[in-house]
């Protein structure tokens, strides 16, 4: 959460969750940029009331302090940051054809994909899911002190051997974690305090002794976060997804309310994919929507299983257009998405969730509550729970 891309990325979405907060319809396509010592946010916002420039200030400088930055020193120091505001109203053309004359439009055109496999129980693939506890758990060893020295700034990676798409073994991790001065000539303790409080507990039952480790590989780690990264919003656009295991379509989601179907149909995909899998119509499924601005309908629904359907793909794929809304309006209907949900999804991935994990509905493209009916209209058997 602290590495300056996703920083900028919680940023776009603290102010998205600000504004829906007041007006559950307003439109927002909110970028940020954080370098050095200044925060620069830019886009479109349009909402009633509009927040004030002291609102938004208050609210960088609390998001900022809420990462875990407090001085110029740990990375950031929200408190004496510059910040720039270049925000305004949604072009005119843009809202006349998502508003139209009935149904909501698409907010732009392009193809959105969503994923799942039966890797995990979180029906992702099991690379990612094992990266985002990793940065989890350092967060955690961070805010708890179970490491004293941690700093915000973190990323981490796994390789997993694999036959097939059955994995077999974690065989090598990457995690670089930023830390306080104290560590910079400490370097193997931090490496035995990170084992131990973080990946440990992180790889549960998958940590092994013959497991490669790369911890803090380019050594010490001191200065981080925006003092020494620019950072952007959308991109981290794969390990917001399914780290790579996936194609993708290319838009970002954080900054952007329901109507760009950038982010909710994205998060449709997903909810499709899932509930696919979670049936047991297939043990893997990509899903890929497309839309055209303006127009409520998909341009395209396709479905492709890898050759792991227990149904034909075209029952599949027709069943996918029955069950489930694809248009912008349905979408943000079905999953509740004009509430100011979306700031916790902005760090340690957007997909993998446990519904509900931030709040009430918060994840709710993560619910498998269609996976019953998938299976029944292809006579199979209900799956558990």
């Amino acid at each position: 959460m602290g590495h300056p891309d996703k920083v900028a990325d919680h940023l776009a979405d603290a102010v998205l969750d600000r504004v829906l907060a007041s007006d559950p319809k307003a439109r927002v396509a909110c970028e940020v940029l954080v370098s050095g010592r200044r925060v620069i946010l830019a886009g479109e916002v349009s909402a009633s009331p509009l927040p004030t420039r002291g609102e938004l200030r208050r609210l960088v400088r609390e998001t900022i302090a809420a990462v875990g930055y407090d001085s110029w020193e740990s990375g950031f120091d929200p408190r004496r940051a510059r910040l720039q505001f270049y925000l305004r109203r949604q072009s005119p053309d843009i809202a006349r054809a998502v508003d139209g004359a009935g149904e909501i439009g698409a907010g732009d055109q392009g193809m959105m994909i969503g994923y799942a496999t039966r890797q995990t129980p979180e029906l992702m693939p099991l690379p990612l899911v094992l990266s985002h506890r990793l940065a989890a758990r350092q967060a955690v060893a961070r805010v708890q002190g179970l490491i004293p020295g941690l700093r915000p700034d973190a990323k981490a990676q796994v390789t997993v051997a694999y036959e097939g798409h059955r994995p077999l073994q974690v065989e090598a991790l990457v995690l670089s974690t930023q830390h306080t001065p104290a560590w910079n000539e400490r370097q193997g303790d931090l490496a035995e305090e990170v084992t131990a409080h973080i990946l440990k507990p992180a790889l549960g039952d998958w940590w092994h002794e013959g497991l490669v480790t790369h911890i803090n590989p380019g050594g010490p780690f001191c200065l981080g976060g925006p003092a020494a990264d620019t950072g952007l919003t959308g991109r981290k656009i794969i390990v917001d997804t399914y780290g790579g295991w996936a194609p993708h379509g290319g838009g970002s989601f954080s900054g952007k309310d329901a109507t760009k179907v950038d982010r909710s149909a994205s998060y449709m995909a997903r909810h499709v994919a899932k509930n696919v899998v979670a049936a047991g119509l297939a043990a893997e499924c990509e899903v890929h929507l497309s839309y055209a601005i303006g127009v409520a309908a998909p341009t395209s629904v396709s479905v492709d299983c890898s050759g792991t359907e227990a149904v034909p793909e075209e029952r599949i794929e027709a069943l996918v257009r029955e069950v489930f809304p694809l248009t912008p309006g349905g979408i943000i209907a079905d999953l509740g998405l004009r509430r100011p949900i979306f700031a916790p999804a902005s760090y340690h991935g957007h997909f993998g969730r446990t519904p509900g994990e931030a709040g009430e509905g918060t994840f709710s493209w993560e619910s498998t509550h269609r996976a019953a009916e998938l299976a029944a209209a292809c006579g199979l058997a209900a799956p558990a729970s």
